[in-house]
């Protein structure tokens, strides 16, 4: 059985912001730029309360909440603290899988202290970082992935959650389909059309009627249904790249209007780029025809883009040579970083504790 943590901290870009900055503490804020296209990175809990999300544009945010504060992206700052974290996840296990800047797993099921309660452990690693940043950091315990996972939202921020051996299959049955893993909007919709909107629902159907529905995904929703994850915790992850893509409700001619969308999803992909530790060099715009003609193109820096402004003037650039032909409308744009950059290794240094005897 293994023994597996999720540790995911708590508005991290915010919360970083309102522990440099104590005048900010307490009050709605929202990272990223208070303009026209501007896009909101990260939101505090306190802008979170008057709707204000990740990947929201700026004047969407402000109609939301007039009283909101937006603070400049820094992402160096955010990597530094992300490299603090990770030194302090290394003190207990190798077996670490950063899935972003501000949330991993570790598998401790072996761990540097022979320590038997993950529990305790999880304990352990959340009073270190906030010993170390001044952060604080949710985290769910499990035997899998997948559970882990869920488990680290249930008491956020600043919160604790395990599901132990005896009571994933049945905890994995209360959940709405939205949490399972791979579950996203689209998908979330054609299950609802199925009547599936609880793992008990989707427990229900069996494995081949779900991989015929769902392709190869149906085989992991039939596992999740039953509270099983056989995924191991891969300490490395090598990412080639990161993107996103929009189809458009109706094909866009009108060049002002396409600048507004790429800024749209060029927030998005920044967003992403942060939040998984990427940095490429290239830039890449991909665009289709309304007659399904597709092309790209690539911009590539000596270095990688770590600014947006830069990501997002690479991006325009890239737009601005591409032609919209008379009765070639475009139908979707998509937009890359690529060719990353080599991440740091990062050491760690032993400590000598004793969690105590529960299991898990």
């Amino acid at each position: 059985m293994r023994k597996i943590i999720h540790v995911d901290m708590d508005a991290f870009y915010a919360s970083i912001e309102q522990r440099d900055h104590p005048e900010y503490r307490g009050k709605p804020l929202a990272v990223g730029r208070a303009a026209e296209r501007g896009v909101v990175a990260a939101a505090s809990y306190e802008a979170r309360k008057w709707g204000v999300r990740s990947a929201m544009s700026s004047m969407s945010a402000l109609a939301r909440c007039p009283e909101l504060v937006f603070v400049p992206l820094r992402f160096d700052v955010y990597r530094e603290v992300s490299m603090q974290i990770r030194k302090i996840f290394l003190e207990y296990t190798d077996l670490v899988e950063p899935l972003s800047l501000d949330e991993a797993y570790l598998d401790v099921t072996v761990n540097k202290f022979a320590a038997r309660s993950a529990t305790l452990i999880a304990q352990e690693i959340r009073g270190r970082i906030k010993e170390v940043t001044g952060l604080t950091a949710s985290a769910g315990v499990s035997i899998n992935k997948f559970l882990a996972k869920v488990a680290s939202d249930y008491k956020k921020p600043d919160g604790l959650f395990v599901i132990r051996p005896e009571e994933a299959e049945d905890f994995a049955g209360t959940l709405k389909i939205e949490q399972f893993w791979g579950v996203g909007r689209v998908t979330a919709e054609k299950m609802h059309r199925l009547g599936i909107n609880t793992g008990s629902d989707l427990k229900k159907h069996d494995e081949a009627e779900l991989v015929r529905i769902f392709g190869k995904a149906g085989h992991m929703y039939y596992l999740n249904a039953r509270g099983i994850d056989d995924r191991e915790v891969l300490p490395e992850r090598v990412r080639k790249s990161l993107g996103a893509e929009k189809t458009f409700m109706t094909d866009l001619d009108d060049r002002g209007e396409l600048l507004e969308r790429l800024q749209e999803i060029a927030g998005e992909v920044w967003e992403r780029c942060s939040r998984q530790y990427f940095a490429g060099r290239t830039v890449t715009l991909k665009i289709k025809y309304e007659d399904f003609r597709e092309m790209s193109k690539s911009k590539t820096y000596a270095q990688a883009v770590k600014n947006f402004d830069l990501f997002l003037s690479a991006a325009k650039e890239l737009l601005d040579s591409v032609q919209v032909e008379s009765g070639h409308k475009i139908r979707l744009m998509g937009l890359y970083a690529s060719n990353a950059e080599d991440k740091n290794n990062i050491g760690h240094r032993q400590l000598l504790l004793d969690f105590g005897d529960d299991e898990l």
